[in-house]
């Protein structure tokens, strides 16, 4: 049997397998192994963004400024807790304080009698709707009670944690997170701080860089050195079909369709579920290829501009009273620009002091409930 045959065969074994990713490149079939941003496998080494900026300049100085790039602050660097260095709140008989101390930050409730105070070892968050604490107490991580909201510059309660005053002073402080959960965390808002099922808190990267979505470098970096295809030895997402890129591996940090159940149970709050949200759009059922990077490039920061969509929506559908050609999507009667502010409408969630672009695009009636 000849070397290319062997090749092939077991190229074919490992898709079977579910091991690769196919890719046809001018005619002949590559594969690289398949990555998920939350299963790491244990031995994987990352080298971090500065090799890849050496080729990849472009993306490189962009990403940098994007809001995954700032998913997760250092706290010695934040600007959240810079920029606001004293916050305080009060629930009952409790009250909150977080004040910056040189380049710390310390959390502290009181009772007016007792005080315990923290201080904070992660922020999650890159500040744009708010940020929230992870505290540490002999080796266990607590999920702060409450958190920075940026509309109002001030605490209120964490997304999730109950909105009630709390029964004592140490539950007062917050929420003690499982394994499950703290991996779960740093794994979507970190690089290299899950491998395997462990924790390595020791040596990882604030905030999701290169490697969390395209593997690790080393191998691609050296197979670049040795003049061989670069495009083995690295995983790209942009080659998924629109679906696989969507719902499974932006969907494993954002959340998609396969927690139908447990989204849908959190009605409104679910909005906050790109993945999720557009699964329901008529354009996504009608075409699988229209997914996250269709309207959004993960190389650079989110674009706020609606001009900037008008010409995503445009690529598929006509302008109004212009003849839809063959294949196009239908041409919208009302208007011919601002597309997202009647079909993405932005809906608030009160605990969140935010209003999310709904990616549950339709056509909005006036007064109609959330569909959920």
């Amino acid at each position: 049997m000849s070397q290319r045959v062997k090749q092939y065969w077991l190229v074919a074994l490992m898709i079977a397998l579910g091991l690769l990713a196919v890719v046809v490149v001018n005619g002949q079939m590559t594969g690289v192994r398949r990555w998920n941003p939350r299963r790491v496998p244990a031995d994987t080494v990352f080298i971090g963004d500065r090799a890849c900026g050496e080729c990849h300049k472009k993306h490189f100085a962009s990403y940098g400024k994007s809001g995954m790039a700032e998913a997760m602050e250092q706290v010695a660097g934040s600007k959240v807790l810079s920029q606001n260095p004293q916050l305080t709140m009060r629930v009952g008989p409790y009250t909150y304080e977080i004040k910056r101390n040189g380049k710390q930050s310390i959390y502290s409730v009181t009772n007016g009698k007792d005080t315990i105070s923290f201080p904070i070892v992660y922020a999650f968050g890159q500040g744009r709707m708010g940020q929230t604490y992870v505290l540490e107490r002999d080796g266990r991580f607590i999920e702060s009670l409450v958190s920075f909201y940026n509309e109002s510059k001030s605490l209120d309660f964490t997304i999730g944690a109950p909105r009630s005053e709390p029964k004592s002073l140490t539950d007062a402080v917050g929420r003690l997170l499982s394994a499950k959960e703290v991996s779960s965390c740093f794994s979507c808002h970190a690089t290299g701080a899950v491998s395997g099922s462990q924790l390595r808190l020791e040596k990882f990267t604030h905030g999701v860089h290169c490697e969390a979505c395209h593997g690790p470098g080393g191998p691609h970096v050296a197979a670049v050195k040795a003049g061989e295809s670069p495009a083995q030895s690295i995983y790209n997402p942009g080659l998924l079909s629109g679906d696989e890129l969507t719902q499974q591996f932006c969907a494993s940090c954002h959340r998609g369709a396969e927690e139908f159940a447990l989204l849908q149970s959190m009605e409104i709050n679910n909005v906050r579920f790109q993945p999720y949200r557009i699964f329901h759009s008529k354009c996504y059922s009608d075409d699988r290829n229209i997914s996250c990077t269709a309207c959004h490039n993960p190389h650079e920061p989110l674009r706020e501009d609606a001009a900037y969509y008008d010409k995503r929506c445009l690529e598929c559908h006509t302008l109004r009273n212009k003849t839809a050609k063959a294949g196009d999507g239908k041409s919208c009667p009302v208007a011919d620009k601002d597309c997202t502010s009647c079909h993405m409408p932005k809906i608030e969630i009160k605990a969140a002091h935010f209003k999310f672009t709904d990616h549950y695009i339709r056509v909005v009636k006036p007064g109609e409930k959330f569909p959920n």
